[in-house]
């Protein structure tokens, strides 16, 4: 199993993560803004069907991919600096669904993804500020998502994104600091340093997940992190 994961995260962070897998630690340069060039969520997209990674991450990337027998297509649009160029793979994809700001989802996502239900929701940074669970459940930091998915009937908590790092802003988003793998939740960050902590614990336990905290510290927006071949 490959986790792709921020190289930026914290220190701590990145030595228990590599107790659940060989992890990718991702870092580009002069791509897009720095404060997430190194987000998994930016440059990869995991549909249905195959791995989509943006035709500009760097040949080495590709090149362990290969090598650990990945299948991956390149995507249409490179990734760039500004908005909406910098988040055209940070889609929300699920069994049924696809949750994005879909005039902007690069095509191959879209694709791969016809026969899934499209959302459109105003927010690009969709991956960033979501975090698909079981059972078409969601944490969302984002009002704006939080009332999308709950208008089309799905369960959906909207928590604070305050408390969430991100170097460089004023705050990051929740979905960026964490990662599903299999049964468990992995939280870049402690609950009990986020106000909503409790609110977060009750309702991913009630779904039967294990909570995976990564370090004892605040939440870490590393912009998600990416499981594949597994």
């Amino acid at each position: 199993m490959l986790i792709i994961a921020d190289n930026k995260i914290p220190a701590k962070a990145k030595v228990n993560l590599q107790k659940y897998g060989e992890v990718i630690w991702l870092e580009t340069s002069e791509l897009t803004e720095k404060s997430i060039s190194g987000h998994p969520d930016i440059f990869f997209c995991k549909t249905n069907k195959r791995l989509i990674v943006a035709p500009n991450l760097p040949d080495n990337y590709k090149k362990i991919l290969s090598e650990h027998h990945i299948v991956f297509a390149e995507g249409s649009k490179a990734v760039r600096h500004s908005y909406p160029e910098a988040a055209v793979y940070n889609v929300v994809i699920t069994e049924n669904l696809l949750i994005h700001k879909t005039n902007i989802t690069d095509t191959t996502i879209l694709n791969d993804s016809k026969n899934l239900k499209h959302i459109n929701v105003k927010q690009g940074f969709t991956r960033c500020s979501l975090l698909p669970l079981k059972e078409d459940h969601f944490i969302t930091s984002d009002e704006g998502i939080h009332k999308t998915l709950v208008g089309k009937g799905f369960q959906t908590l909207l928590v604070t994104s305050d408390e969430i790092i991100l170097p460089g802003h004023s705050h990051g988003f929740f979905g960026g600091a964490c990662g599903v793998i299999e049964n468990k939740i992995f939280i870049i960050g402690n609950l009990s340093y986020h106000r909503d902590g409790e609110q977060i614990k009750t309702f991913i336990t009630r779904l039967d997940y294990e909570i995976i905290e990564l370090y004892d510290g605040p939440l870490f927006d590393g912009g998600s992190l990416i499981v594949i071949g597994h």
